[in-house]
């Protein structure tokens, strides 16, 4: 029987792993902002809207969201990971964010009405990349947006041009007896849209209009080098190679070290990260 479209990332998204990118969310959300305020500066979100955040996570951009179209708008999250989706209605309460809301759901496939359809506006931070079948998931997201509405997200260009997720990884490779395999790049992952053409081709398809993709660059960071280093060793795929072989997890530790040094400054350490800011009409 065939697996269900996306299955290989719900079960990595809801499995042990994603604790670490729960317990470590604020950090990692204070880093992004600057990346994210792209995204929300392409979108213009208005009062009054209704919006979508794809790939909401552990929903602070959801709240963000729900603040900028205030009391008369509303903002759905929408995440196939229940431990990131209890953080985000955590998150929402504690904010005092009662027009932010939060669905269990696959974009690609999902019927998102009873969400708020259509949307006035569709975000994403880092969350579209992951689509076994991207066309029919921008597809399925348009076909839940008024007509002339605006799709509006971020995601990673090429891994060689992106330090802030990479530099650990590479630094610490050489302590692994066992390499990782060579994976397809345009396989669902962080950077399956590095290639602008891709994405345009992929927007085009899915029936998108008035399709701008720009490049944005920026060093984000600034924590202090204990916690830049622990975030390191725990999240992205360091992290993954860790869990497979945590018998060279004390020189793995030693080698990433070494590479945040070098970026460390007296406001903390700070990485280059290379970004697409992509938007374009329903």
């Amino acid at each position: 029987m065939d697996k269900a479209p996306n299955a290989a990332q719900a079960e990595f998204w809801n499995a042990g792993a994603v604790c670490s990118w729960v317990d470590l969310h604020a950090d990692l959300d204070r880093q992004f902002a600057p990346l994210s305020d792209q995204a929300l500066a392409a979108l213009r979100p208005a009062p009054g809207q209704r919006l979508l955040d794809v790939g909401c996570g552990c929903g602070a951009n959801t709240v963000e969201l729900a603040g900028r179209v205030g009391p008369q708008g509303a903002a759905v999250g929408v995440d196939i990971s229940a431990p990131m989706l209890a953080r985000a209605r955590e998150l929402a309460g504690e904010r005092g964010a009662v027009n932010a809301s939060f669905v269990e759901a696959d974009a690609q496939i999902a019927d998102l009405s009873a969400g708020g359809a259509p949307f006035d506006g569709v975000f994403s931070r880092f969350g579209v990349m992951f689509f076994d079948d991207p066309v029919a998931a921008f597809a399925n997201i348009r076909r839940h947006m008024r007509k002339g509405a605006t799709l509006a997200f971020i995601c990673w260009r090429r891994p060689d041009e992106n330090p802030v997720m990479l530099a650990p990884y590479r630094a610490a490779l050489d302590a692994f007896p066992v390499k990782p395999p060579k994976t397809d790049p345009l396989a669902p992952g962080p950077f399956a849209f590095a290639d602008a053409r891709r994405i345009d081709s992929i927007l085009g398809e899915a029936g998108f209009s008035a399709i701008d993709i720009r490049p944005h660059d920026q060093k984000v960071g600034g924590l202090p080098f204990e916690k830049a280093l622990a975030q390191a060793l725990r999240i992205g795929p360091l992290a993954g190679l860790l869990r497979e072989q945590p018998e060279v997890a004390d020189a793995a530790r030693q080698r990433v070290a070494e590479a945040l040094r070098r970026h460390e400054t007296p406001d903390g350490v700070w990485l280059d990260a290379a970004v697409w800011v992509v938007s374009a009409r329903a």
